[in-house]
């Protein structure tokens, strides 16, 4: 099993470009499913995360592949009328994101089995959402045996109205209602640039859809999709991820490929923890403070600040001048890289989905344990800062959303290398 070595006190300089965005591309790569024809994304990532739900799509029959050598970073996806519309337990399990392929299944098939979904373990997220969906549209909805079977001959319009935010049971009926019969309204639906990217590559197929990019999606229902050619967003976690490394090291560093527009929350954060922050032609400009000064975190549905980027924070905020207070608003059991952190000399105290954490004068190195994917990210992080050797293992947790990381840290001038 791979492990990354991360030695610290390096301070990260020059420039790295982001890799296209894991949480767009996998919708994406669903959405696939429904036009008659071949489509092509380009920039989709090339993560474990893609490869398993490339495989899933091989699995039901779908031609679904990563072009060989320079141009791996390309992928086609052709869906013929003769694929089985099931989603298997072993590979669905691994990733919980494998679920969106249910809605496309629905509108274009009629049928789908799909199993129940797996991913990490950071908290309960169920899929009663998404079921809640299809089922106003028309869908006839069983559970049995860890499986979800949805049948409709066609699908109709409904105004479905989520109970809470959900972007991946927002993507997923989109995509049924697409295809289907007459006006859909969502209510209370995601907000996210990933959302937006989904319905900016579904209106190029030719769906009808307003309002992607607020909390209500208009939907007129078409009968079919043409395929498409598209190259997928930055990653807006990768960016912030890379703009906190800059941060925690007091480095200069410049992210081409960021958008300040889909980091407003994590920009105004750095920037009253002491960072610099301006924007380029290009992207994004980090100059990190000496020692950051302590902010307070909530983090909330887009446009808060993003869930994703609550582990990087703490790792930066760990060596504050002073305490922060770090609220989890989204998942409830998403602070398990907190003892890894306290490995590391991070002071940081748990009380319930709220973290207080002192700023420490420095870190050490440490032998570590990733516990998830963000969570791997953040331990990565401290170990720049950290004095001597940082081991991280479990990086198949990084790997999942971070296409060679380690090799981006080390062109600004880190020392993270990768062993066997």
């Amino acid at each position: 099993m791979d492990r990354i070595l991360v030695e610290g006190g390096r301070r990260l300089e020059g420039e790295v470009t982001v890799s296209g965005a894991k949480n767009a591309a996998l919708p994406l790569l669903a959405a696939g499913l429904l036009p008659e024809g071949p489509s092509t994304f380009r920039n989709v990532p090339d993560l474990a995360d893609v490869s398993t739900l490339l495989r899933l799509l091989r699995t039901m029959g779908v031609d679904a592949q990563r072009l060989p050598g320079e141009d791996r970073h390309v992928v086609r996806v052709h869906a013929v009328n003769g694929i089985t519309a099931e989603a298997p337990y072993e590979l669905v399990r691994t990733m919980r994101a494998s679920v969106l392929v249910l809605g496309p299944l629905l509108a274009r098939y009629g049928h789908a089995r799909v199993s129940l979904p797996g991913g990490c373990a950071i908290g309960a997220r169920p899929i009663d959402q998404h079921l809640k969906g299809f089922a106003a549209l028309g869908a006839e909805i069983q559970l049995e045996e860890g499986y979800v079977e949805a049948r409709a001959t066609r699908l109709r319009g409904a105004t479905v109205r989520f109970d809470k935010v959900t972007v991946t049971g927002t993507e997923n009926v989109l995509m049924a209602a697409v295809l289907a019969e007459g006006d859909t309204v969502l209510e209370n639906a995601a907000r996210e640039p990933e959302v937006e990217e989904l319905a900016r590559v579904l209106r190029a197929m030719g769906a009808q859809i307003e309002g992607a990019g607020t909390d209500t999606l208009h939907i007129h229902g078409v009968s079919r999709l043409r395929p498409v050619d598209h190259a997928i967003l930055p990653d807006r976690i990768e960016a912030g991820t890379l703009l906190v490394a800059a941060a925690i090291t007091g480095g200069d560093v410049h992210v081409r490929g960021a958008r300040a527009e889909h980091l407003d929350a994590l920009l105004s954060k750095l920037r009253e923890a002491g960072c610099s922050i301006a924007s380029t032609e290009a992207g994004l400009r980090c100059r990190g403070p000496e020692v950051p000064r302590p902010v307070d975190i909530q983090t909330n549905e887009h446009p808060g600040f993003p869930t994703d980027m609550q582990a990087q924070m703490m790792a930066f905020l760990s060596v504050a001048s002073g305490p922060s207070v770090i609220s989890e608003n989204i998942f409830e059991n998403r602070f398990m890289h907190v003892a890894e952190l306290q490995r590391m000399g991070a002071n940081i105290r748990v009380e319930g989905r709220t973290a207080v954490v002192k700023g420490v004068p420095h870190l050490s190195g440490a032998p570590v344990m990733a516990t998830d994917l963000r969570a791997s990210a953040s331990l990565i992080l401290a170990g720049l800062r950290a004095q001597g050797t940082t081991e991280l293992s479990r990086v198949y947790h990084l790997d999942r959303g971070y296409e060679k990381l380690e090799a981006k840290l080390s062109q600004l001038g880190a020392r993270a290398t990768r062993v066997k």
